[in-house]
């Protein structure tokens, strides 16, 4: 069986054994009238068997699969010939992998090919097929015999709550390391590559470079491979698109919130609210396709009424259509904020003799301020972090401009320019991507810092 169908086995076992656990139990305690007696409920004695039944499979099937290739490769080398084993890793590799393929094909195929690599085809699969059987057996035999050992076990007073929580508790804090180890490795992989970038182009040409051309020379009479790598025009476009789309989606969100939290009837917010957080879930290709072919020839055309030289693809459209689709980020986490602030503090600003606006802007907004500028924080990042919509609307010309009508590229756009199709990742070109990444996670790390400083400070405050 392959490593999908096993998972669903074991699932399958581990629901019959939660079933069982249950039966079980109740006939440790004598009967249905019985179950009194227990220290612990039936379904917790169930939960335990399923846990029991399907933890441990699962674990034994992620490491088999992370060394299954690994293993098999080693066994199949030592099954060849004397002199296939004597060659270099590269060569090794190639050998191994016109073996692969021939394992695949067809009866045809394998007549052609050179009788060597068929007989090591011929025995890749027969590996595969008893490693395969060995897998499926191994596992069956585990699920079983944990089942058998956790049955054994169960008694009258036999805590299975107990030692339930304690399985929960192990399996939340694995996920937490893996989560852990997941970012440290992300960052460490960034990290390490951007050195290697940082080795052949100076930190300081890369931070404070006014020209981006990343097209290095394969020649020294080549023309047009400069190879600048000055990310000021990039980080200048990032940041000027990211302050128009905070220029429209803070106003408008923030107003939104406020209205449909203090001013709205409950019918007209049950209807509203759910119709604007549906923007959040249009794919941001859409947005690209209406910013493309409706927004910026509006911004084109009336630029050009009033005199205006406006580029076919500008920072202004991008920004404006990227600003409507973090409205809802805004809104919806601005709106939870202000209803999350006690209703003491607005019923006794009301009986002081406030009016609802005053008490909107001396109460609420004051109280609420932890949620809504972590809103605000979490649509910079969303901003900072969008590809797709600059791509279609502002353009990938790296111009060093304030201007909100000229063509800017940002640092999203670039990454996406650089690692597109097949690359080399020893070259400052593809290497400047990964740079241009920690340069991204250092900036939302910094927004991080100060969403967290600012909570703390208010939330002090106000508790």
């Amino acid at each position: 069986m392959t490593s999908s169908t096993l998972i669903f086995v074991v699932l399958f076992l581990a629901l019959f054994s939660y079933w069982y656990g249950i039966q079980r139990s109740i006939k440790v305690a004598g009967g249905a009238t019985q179950v009194k007696k227990l220290v612990s409920l039936p379904r917790q004695f169930g939960l335990l068997t399923a846990m029991w039944c399907g933890l441990p499979a699962l674990i034994f099937l992620l490491v088999w699969t992370f060394f299954e290739s690994t293993v098999i490769e080693a066994l199949l080398v030592q099954s060849l010939s004397v002199e296939v084993q004597q060659l270099d890793q590269s060569a090794l590799g190639l050998y191994l992998n016109d073996v692969r393929l021939l394992s695949d094909s067809s009866a045809e195929v394998l007549q052609k090919a050179d009788p060597d690599k068929v007989f090591a085809a011929e025995k890749l699969l027969e590996i595969n097929r008893d490693a395969a059987w060995l897998k499926s057996g191994l596992v069956l035999i585990l699920c079983l015999s944990c089942v058998a050992f956790i049955i054994s076990r169960f008694a009258v007073d036999f805590r299975a709550r107990v030692y339930l929580e304690k399985i929960i508790m192990r399996v939340l804090l694995a996920c937490s390391i893996i989560a852990i180890l997941t970012t440290v490795g992300i960052v460490m992989s960034v990290l390490f590559e951007s050195i290697q970038f940082f080795s052949s182009v100076p930190p300081w040409e890369f931070l404070f470079g006014l020209e981006w051309s990343p097209q290095m020379a394969l020649r020294a009479d080549q023309v047009g491979s400069s190879g600048a790598f000055g990310a000021v025009p990039l980080f200048a476009g990032t940041i000027l698109i990211t302050i128009i789309a905070m220029c429209m989606a803070v106003p408008v969100g923030l107003m939104t919130a406020i209205y449909l939290s203090q001013y709205a009837s409950e019918r007209l917010r049950s209807y509203a609210k759910p119709m604007l957080e549906v923007l959040a879930g249009i794919p941001t290709v859409v947005y690209g396709f209406f910013a493309a072919l409706t927004v910026a020839p509006f911004i084109r055309d009336t630029g050009e009424a009033l005199g205006l030289s406006v580029a076919s693809e500008s920072a202004l459209a991008a920004g404006l259509v990227m600003g409507v689709m973090i409205i809802p980020f805004v809104s919806s986490l601005s709106d939870d904020a202000i209803n999350a602030v006690p209703t003491a503090l607005k019923e006794g600003s009301l009986g002081m003799g406030a009016t609802q606006s005053e008490t909107i802007k001396q109460v609420l907004l004051p109280a609420a301020l932890p949620g809504i500028v972590g809103a605000f924080l979490l649509a910079v990042s969303r901003a900072v972090g969008e590809t797709m919509i600059v791509v279609m609307a502002a353009g990938m010309a790296a111009n060093l401009t304030a201007n909100p009508l000229d063509s800017v590229t940002t640092v999203t756009v670039q990454i996406v320019k650089l690692l597109t199709g097949d690359q080399e990742f020893n070259t400052p070109k593809t290497l400047a991507a990964f740079a241009l990444g920690l340069m991204l996670f250092v900036t939302t790390l910094a927004l991080n810092v100060a969403a967290l400083k600012v909570v703390r400070k208010y939330r002090e405050q106000y508790d």
